[in-house]
C-alpha cells in the first residue's frame, strides 16, 4: 500500500512542508478519533489540469477509534472519490470552515454521520487537506459526563486543526503520542482547575497518593505537591502551566510512593483563544518496574562476561607460567597454544562485557586476533595480515566459535604457509597472547615475505568468511576431513558443529591457500 507521502506526491502539488504537517497530524490524531468516538480520514484534493476546481479527493490516511465501533470495516487509504460523495469535503476545503450540516448516510447496514474539518498549517491561511470525521450511529449512546467531556474536547481540538494550532511540533526523543485517551484524561479550565477527570485519571493520581477527588483542584499545585522529588514536581507543574498559556510542553514522568505516572499536557486554543488544557495521564508503574528489571539483568550479564574474561586471563597466565617451567619442547608448545586459544575466547567476552546486548562489533575482535597471530611467524619470514571488509555485528553465539576458527586459520596460514617457522621446530599452530594492537610483524621499510587477507561478506542470510594467503600452498595429498592436526580438527568441529556451517580449504588462484567458512545467520 502506498504511504501518505507517496499518495500526496502522486496526486497533488503540496510541498515538503505541507507533507510534514500532514505526517504530524496523522501521528497525533488518534487522540481526536478517541475523543470523537469516530473514524478520521485524511483527504487531499487532487490537482486538475483544467482549472482550480477541487471536486476530486484521495484518502491518504485513516485511523479508527479505540473508544467506539468503527464506521468502516474496509481500509479507505488510496480511495479516490468525486461528485456528491465529497460535497462536504469540497465545502470545508473551499470555505475553510468545519462542516456539520448533513444528514446521516449509510454504508451497507451502518449509519454514519459525516463531518469535515479543514486542515491548515500554523503559518498559512490556505487549506491543505480535509479531515473527514465519520461517526458510527448504529450503537445508541447514553449521554454521560465522560462522553460529553470527550466530545467537547474533540470539538476544541478539531477547531485547532482548522486553525493550524494542532498538532504541535513533537519534541526531540518523543516518538509516540502516548498516553492515550483511555489511559486517563483530565480537562482544565482557563485557571488551571480540574473541570473533569476520567476514572482512570483519578486512579492514576490515587496511586501517587492523592486521597481527594481531582475535580476542583489546581492540578499543577497537586502534581508538584505529590512528587517525591520537589524539583521534578515543580517541573511537572510548570509544564501544566505552560499548556494553559498555549504552549505544548514535552511529556513528563512523575514518581511518588513507588508509583510512576506519565503526563502529557495539551493546550486548548480554539479560534486562538486559550480556554484551558487537556492533560493525559497513564500509570506506568509496572512498565518502569519491568524496565528496571531488564536493566538489572543486562548489567548482570555484562558483569558475568567481565568475570569470565578475567577468569580466562587468569587461566592463560597460569598456563603461560607452566609452559616456562616444563622441560619438554612439545609440552611447552602445547601449553603456549592453549594460552592463545583461551586468549581468543577472552577477547570475545571482553567485548561482550562492554555491549548493551548479546551482540558484538566483530571487526575489532578480528583485528586483535590477527595482530596476535602475526607474531607467531618466524623472525625471518615477515608476514602482513590485512582485513579488507567488515564483518558487522554478530550475536555472541556466533562470535565466540568464529573467533576461535579465525584464530586457528590465521595461525595455520602464518605458521605453515610461509618458510621459516617449521624450520624452528614448531608444529601446528603455536602463537602468543600479546601485541594485540600491532597491525603486522613487518618493520617499516622492511621486505614483506607474505600476506594474509581476511575478508567477509553477507549473502542470503549467510556470512561468508575467507582467509587467503600467498604462501607455499597446500600439499598435493591434503584432505581437510582426514587432517590429524589439532588446529584443523578444532576448525572442523567448530565450523560444522557450533556454527552449523561449512569449511573448505583449497588452493588460491595465483598461488597460496584459501580457507572459506560459511556461517548461517538465521535465528538459532
Amino acid at each position: 500500500m502506498s504511504t501518505l507521502r507517496d499518495l500526496v506526491e502522486e496526486h497533488t502539488s503540496l510541498g515538503p512542508i505541507e507533507v510534514e504537517h500532514l505526517h504530524r497530524l496523522a501521528g497525533d490524531w488518534q487522540l481526536i478519533a478517541d475523543l470523537s468516538f469516530a473514524d478520521l480520514l485524511l483527504w487531499v484534493a487532487m490537482d486538475h489540469a483544467g482549472g482550480d476546481q477541487r471536486s476530486t479527493f484521495v484518502c491518504v490516511a485513516q485511523v479508527r477509534p479505540t473508544t467506539a465501533p468503527t464506521a468502516y470495516q474496509d481500509d479507505h487509504v488510496g480511495r479516490i472519490l468525486t461528485g456528491p460523495e465529497v460535497a462536504h469535503l469540497a465545502i470545508a476545503h473551499t470555505q475553510g470552515r468545519i462542516w456539520r450540516e448533513g444528514d446521516p448516510v449509510w454504508y451497507g447496514d451502518t449509519p454514519a454521520r459525516h463531518e469535515a474539518i479543514p486542515v491548515r498549517r500554523s503559518d498559512g491561511v490556505d487549506v491543505i487537506a480535509v479531515v473527514g470525521r465519520d461517526t458510527n450511529l448504529s450503537t445508541a449512546r447514553t449521554p454521560s459526563q465522560l462522553e460529553m467531556n470527550y466530545l467537547t474536547s474533540a470539538d476544541d481540538l478539531a477547531q485547532m486543526v482548522a486553525d493550524g494550532t494542532f498538532p504541535a511540533h513533537r519534541h526531540p526523543g518523543e516518538t509516540t503520542s502516548a498516553p492515550r485517551v483511555g489511559d486517563g484524561l483530565i480537562r482544565l479550565d482557563a485557571g488551571g482547575k480540574v473541570s473533569y477527570a476520567s476514572p482512570n485519571a483519578q486512579s492514576a493520581y490515587r496511586r501517587l497518593g492523592l486521597a481527594a477527588h481531582l475535580v476542583g483542584e489546581d492540578l499543577a499545585a497537586v502534581t508538584s505537591r505529590l512528587s517525591d522529588d520537589p524539583l521534578e514536581g515543580s517541573d511537572a507543574g510548570d509544564r501544566i502551566q505552560a499548556a494553559l498559556r498555549g504552549e505544548a510542553p514535552p511529556r513528563k514522568e512523575i514518581e511518588a510512593r513507588g508509583a510512576t505516572m506519565l503526563q502529557r499536557a495539551l493546550p486548548l486554543l480554539p479560534a486562538g483563544v486559550p480556554i484551558g488544557a487537556l492533560v493525559l495521564v497513564r500509570d506506568i508503574t509496572e512498565v518502569r518496574r519491568r524496565d528496571r528489571e531488564l536493566l538489572t539483568k543486562d548489567a548482570t550479564i555484562r558483569e558475568i562476561h567481565h568475570r569470565v574474561k578475567n577468569n580466562l586471563q587468569t587461566v592463560a597466565a597460569l598456563l603461560r607460567l607452566q609452559a616456562r617451567r616444563v622441560g619438554s619442547a612439545d609440552a611447552r608448545i602445547a601449553l603456549e597454544e592453549s594460552v592463545r586459544r583461551v586468549a581468543s575466547i577472552a577477547i570475545v567476552h571482553e567485548t561482550l562485557s562492554m555491549s548493551v546486548d548479546e551482540a558484538v562489533e566483530f571487526d575489532g575482535i578480528v583485528d586483535r586476533v590477527a595482530a596476535a597471530a602475526v607474531e607467531v611467524a618466524a623472525p625471518e619470514a615477515k608476514v602482513r595480515l590485512r582485513r579488507e571488509s567488515s564483518f558487522g555485528v554478530l550475536p555472541a553465539e556466533v562470535a565466540t566459535p568464529l573467533a576461535m576458527v579465525l584464530n586457528e586459520l590465521l595461525l595455520n596460514a602464518v605458521e605453515h604457509g610461509f618458510p621459516g617457522r617449521e624450520d624452528h621446530g614448531r608444529e601446528d599452530h603455536g602463537r602468543e597472547d600479546r601485541g594485540l594492537d600491532e597491525p603486522g610483524r613487518d618493520e617499516p621499510g622492511g621486505p614483506i615475505d607474505g600476506e594474509v587477507v581476511i575478508s567477509a561478506h553477507r549473502f542470503r542470510r549467510q556470512l561468508h568468511v575467507s582467509v587467503a594467503d600467498n604462501g607455499r600452498g597446500l600439499p598435493d595429498d591434503f584432505d581437510l576431513d582426514s587432517a590429524d592436526r589439532l588446529g584443523l580438527q578444532i576448525v572442523r568441529t567448530l565450523a560444522r558443529g557450533e556454527l552449523r556451517g561449512s569449511i573448505e580449504m583449497r588452493p588460491r588462484a595465483g598461488g597460496g591457500t584459501e580457507a572459506v567458512v560459511v556461517v548461517p545467520l538465521t535465528r538459532r
